[in-house]
């Protein structure tokens, strides 16, 4: 039976000598958890020491790594059956975790999707509306928070998806739609955030791009046809309306329509033998 006993609490950390004592101290008085394991990922302001004094188990990067190679160390580090990720900077209530991980009986992964009221900025908000229409696309399933990064989860489950998770700010993203395309049952669970403490990490400017980037990557890696099948379709209609057009001008078929439809077809059969390879990374999964 998953509860607050059997599950590891994991807490990436850079930087957050502010919140995360005080996080600390709230999540082990919440409920007796098997563990509380801080990452703190190459902090220079005491990060480390402050969660040290607050009871938890500490895990030191010599150096900067990313947020997701901070979540995978603590996942090796984790021993109980269960993990439940908390971001270090007090946005997450301790009181939601003990709901998100008792919902672990029935599923696999469980996500703390927060409302859009209590969301950072204006921009974050639009730019998480936008993700989360695309991975609804993705995945033919309402996904109302991909980016949270307070979700629990079985520990073998996690395990076996570790290999793809990035070391930057993606892990949210990467878990969610491995979970939900490998066939695992995942629930969102409602939450409020509260406002964070210290600075956020991520610039809308830079790591922008880099989200999409990752997203095209996601996309390719669980469901590749979702993004050859609409640029094939579009090449196709181009070409096709440019030899429609040519014929009826100027009595002939151009050599740039025949490519373009010849270049659709090539993008289609990448998609297929994409689709090919994605569904045999799953099938020969342990």
């Amino acid at each position: 039976m998953a509860g607050p006993s059997t599950t590891s609490i994991i807490v990436p950390a850079l930087n957050e000598a502010e919140a995360i004592a005080d996080l600390v101290r709230a999540l082990r008085g919440s409920a007796p958890w098997h563990e509380v394991i801080v990452v703190d990922d190459g902090s220079t302001d005491g990060t480390g020491e402050r969660a040290r004094e607050a009871g938890a188990i500490v895990v030191r990067h010599p150096y900067n790594k990313g947020n997701g190679a901070a979540v995978k160390s603590g996942v090796r580090r984790a021993t109980g059956d269960a993990i439940l990720i908390v971001d270090g900077d007090g946005q997450h209530r301790p009181g939601d975790a003990v709901r998100l991980v008792t919902r672990l009986d029935e599923y696999d992964l469980v996500v703390g999707a927060r409302s859009a009221a209590t969301q950072a900025s204006m921009s974050r908000r639009l730019g998480n509306a936008l993700l989360n229409r695309l991975a609804t696309y993705l995945t033919d399933r309402e996904i109302p928070d991909l980016t949270s990064g307070f979700r629990a989860a079985r520990r073998e489950c996690m395990l076996e998806f570790l290999h793809l998770l990035p070391n930057g700010f993606s892990t949210p993203t990467t878990t969610t739609l491995a979970f939900i395309k490998a066939g695992y049952s995942v629930a969102f669970e409602p939450i409020d955030a509260e406002q964070r403490q210290g600075k956020s990490k991520i610039k809308l400017a830079r790591d922008g791009a880099k989200f999409f980037l990752i997203l095209l990557k996601i996309i390719t890696i669980f469901s590749p046809l979702k993004i050859f099948v609409p640029v094939s379709v579009v090449t196709f209609l181009l070409g096709f309306g440019y030899a429609v057009w040519t014929a009826v001008s100027q009595s002939h078929v151009t050599n740039s329509s025949v490519l373009l439809i010849l270049l659709a077809v090539v993008i289609f059969l990448v998609g297929l033998v994409s689709e090919q390879i994605s569904a045999l990374r799953f099938e020969r999964r342990q």
